[in-house]
């Protein structure tokens, strides 16, 4: 009994760091309508500056508290209110990518200034005092501590929302921001005190969970997890139901740590049981219409056949060049261009056409990597479908909740998912189910080998770079082409409303679990594909935080576009591995650049994504014929003089380089050379005859205005 309320005093301590975490999540969205996933890392970084100040720099730890309440939390949040108030105006979508682009950003910040590699530990608050005795039962001053700011945070926050003007103000704001105004009140100032209160709680979180667990960005980061729980558990509005989800959560993981049995499947469970009461609490409790949620959506771009058929003839080409451009280590490096790709590529279906966020894609891949290398360790053809068809059915299995879920709560069910995998699934050991031996990463790494086609072994890294690059271009066709027919036209009409899509007959069940399942058996062919580059992959490299730079390139490339495959792989694997190893300086800044460039794209500064842009220049170098005939022989030109050595590998890509800047701009000079008066497409026909390529002409114009 003794040892039962020991590990009870434990719980509720750690459940009051939760409680004060949640309490700021909640306050946050209650009045500004938007879900802060950077919440934690806001606490993350204030804990390092609180180490920085106390172990570092040697100051008090009072003076230290007070300068970090005081000083750096106020400024945090003015910060924090500064950056996201553009996505109080913006959509589900739009809002999440903001805050996954500050938590994958601040993490990044965080190993920037502080070494990962550098153990640090913080010491707890009166950690010299002698501890509280209540009967049988010891009681340090820090777990006390963390109570009684508990209690504090809950009763203020009361007395705040409650029972003063400003606390009105906050509520009010969200709902209707104008009427506010009209009142005489200020909702800017309301949504910046807001802000300032939130990241103060998660500062205070931060600093009295640091000395409980290792100071490090991703831990701290990802420790919000349990903090959504307690929030999820007051429906995101109500404080004493989060304080109460707090408890069940601390309490949860307290007594798990005592009483699981010790055996070699089951130490992960307790770290992945935050994630899974999260799971539990989205699909258990209901959930309102999301406040703030705004349904103005992108168009999505028809592509055409002719189109789609030339781009995947481009993706093979690029692979054929770096196949034979690039030594063997380089190859392993820069050729999994193509397994991003095609891992970017999944996104599409599922987030660009139907308006389902998903965070665990780099996830999925991972169990389409582990079912390839187990199916085909010798190189089996039939081992790679196989795996898809694995990936699938669990793409299909994470439909079923999708159907309650959605926007926000579609988001924290995938992330829940994603870190379930991380901390559990993926660290166990072989098992068997019913008499059938099941075997994913066996806590260490795996082995990929490349399949045997057509009676050839795929052995050869440039060899398996070509076959990544003509899978990218077969999804891709095959993605492009799903837009063009009638299940890919259904998917765009669930996104734009679920609920009409079902009043007209819409079978959402099956519409849902046909494009969650497509889109993984997507995610798990570029992990086997992943995997066949590298020779060998391990858990880490399948991380929900990994999978977060992923999503953010996507995003920027535009959801909706097929060519976002090829642009996320390029950029991933391409200018952020290459520049390090040139610039070792800038290092630190090309890993956060994913992360400016989601803040950049919900500020509104890429509006529809890059690939819009990109695809309106390159169109015009296309069309012209003096141009693309430019652009081949060059790229043919620059291309045999490599192979013959006449050039090196620098000057190559200082060419092709020169000419992607150069070309669009010329083409475009060239278009707006004086010509013809341009005729609207309401005058096609009238005022000049019709000609075949007008249909085409009216067709995408027909597609981008609907």
């Amino acid at each position: 009994m003794e040892q039962f309320i020991a590990f009870g005093v434990v719980g509720l301590s750690t459940a009051a760091i939760y409680a004060v975490i949640g309490s700021g999540l909640v306050l946050t969205f209650t009045t500004t309508g938007v879900f802060n996933f950077a919440h934690g890392a806001a606490g993350m970084m204030s804990a390092f500056v609180y180490w920085q100040l106390t172990v570092g720099w040697g100051l008090p730890a009072a003076l230290a508290v007070v300068v970090v309440l005081g000083v750096f939390a106020p400024l945090f949040g003015l910060a924090f209110a500064q950056a996201l108030a553009p996505a109080q105006g913006l959509g589900d979508a739009e809002k999440l990518v903001m805050t996954v682009a500050l938590l994958s950003g601040l993490m990044l910040v965080a190993r920037w200034i502080w070494n990962p590699d550098v153990a640090r530990t913080l010491p707890r608050f009166f950690a010299e005092q002698r501890p509280l005795h209540v009967g049988a039962v010891t009681v340090t001053w820090h777990q006390a501590l963390t109570m009684v700011v508990a209690v504090a945070v809950a009763v203020g926050l009361r007395i705040l929302l409650y029972r003063t003007r400003t606390g009105a103000e906050m509520r009010a704001t969200v709902d209707d921001r104008a009427l506010v105004g009209l009142t005489g009140a200020d909702p800017r100032r309301a949504n910046r005190v807001a802000w300032i209160l939130g990241i103060e709680l998660a500062a205070v979180g931060g600093i009295l969970i640091a000395p409980m667990v290792a100071l490090d960005a991703a831990q701290l980061s990802l420790l919000i997890v349990s903090a959504y729980s307690a929030a999820i558990f007051g429906r995101l509005r109500s404080l004493p139901m989060t304080f109460l989800g707090a408890i069940v959560v601390g309490c949860l993981e307290s007594y798990l740590t005592g009483y699981l049995p010790q055996n070699a499947y089951l130490p992960g469970l307790r770290l992945a049981a935050p994630a899974l009461l999260l799971l539990v609490a989205l699909l258990l409790f209901p959930h309102g219409r999301l406040r703030g949620r705004d349904r103005r959506l992108s168009p999505v771009h028809l592509p055409t056949v002719r189109g789609s058929a030339l781009f995947a003839g481009v993706v093979v080409l690029v692979g054929v060049l770096l196949a034979t451009l690039l030594s063997e280590s380089d190859l392993i490096t820069y050729g999994s261009i193509f397994a991003f790709g095609v891992i970017g590529l999944s996104f599409v279906p599922l987030a660009g056409y139907a308006g389902q966020i998903s965070l665990c894609q780099l996830s999925i891949a991972g169990i389409g990597a582990v079912a390839y290398a187990h199916l085909g360790a010798e190189g089996q053809w039939w081992a790679l479908p196989a795996a898809m068809v694995i990936a699938g059915t669990v793409g299909a299995l994470i439909a079923l909740p999708a159907l309650r879920l959605s926007g926000v709560y579609l988001a924290l069910g995938t992330a829940a998912f994603a870190v379930v995998l991380d901390r559990w699934i993926f660290t166990l050991p072989s098992f068997s189910v019913l008499g059938v031996e099941i075997a994913l990463f066996d806590q260490g790494s795996v082995n990929l080998v490349g399949p045997a086609l057509f009676g050839t072994q795929l052995t050869s890294t440039a060899q398996i770079t070509v076959f990544a690059a003509i899978a990218l271009a077969v999804c891709g066709f095959a993605v492009a082409m799903l837009r063009r027919a009638p299940f890919g036209r259904r998917l765009i009409a669930m996104r734009d409303s679920e609920a009409a899509y079902a009043t007209l007959g819409g079978n959402l069940l099956a519409g849902k679990m046909l494009v969650f399942s497509l889109s993984a058996a997507i995610a798990g062919l570029g992990g086997a594909l992943y995997g066949m580059q590298l020779r060998s992959v391990s858990a880490e490299q399948f991380g929900f935080v990994a999978g977060l730079p992923i999503f953010l390139i996507v995003v920027i490339a535009g959801l909706g576009a097929v060519g976002s495959g090829l642009f996320t792989g390029a950029a991933y694997a391409g200018p952020l591995h290459a520049i390090p190893v040139l610039f070792p300086a800038l290092t630190n800044l090309v890993h956060v650049l994913p992360a400016l460039g989601g803040i950049a794209f919900s500020g509104g500064f890429l509006g529809e994504g890059a690939l819009a842009h990109l695809r309106a220049e390159w169109a015009a170098v296309l069309r012209d014929r003096l141009v693309r005939g430019v652009l081949f022989g060059g790229l043919a030109l620059l291309w045999l003089s490599r192979l013959a050595e006449v050039i090196n590998g620098y000057v190559f890509t200082a060419g092709a380089l020169t000419a992607a800047v150069v070309l669009p701009r010329w083409a475009g000079r060239r278009a707006r050379e004086p010509r013809a008066a341009q005729v609207p497409l309401e005058w096609l026909g009238l005022q000049r005859p019709w000609s075949t390529a007008d249909k085409e002409m009216l067709d995408r114009g027909i597609a981008t205005r609907s």
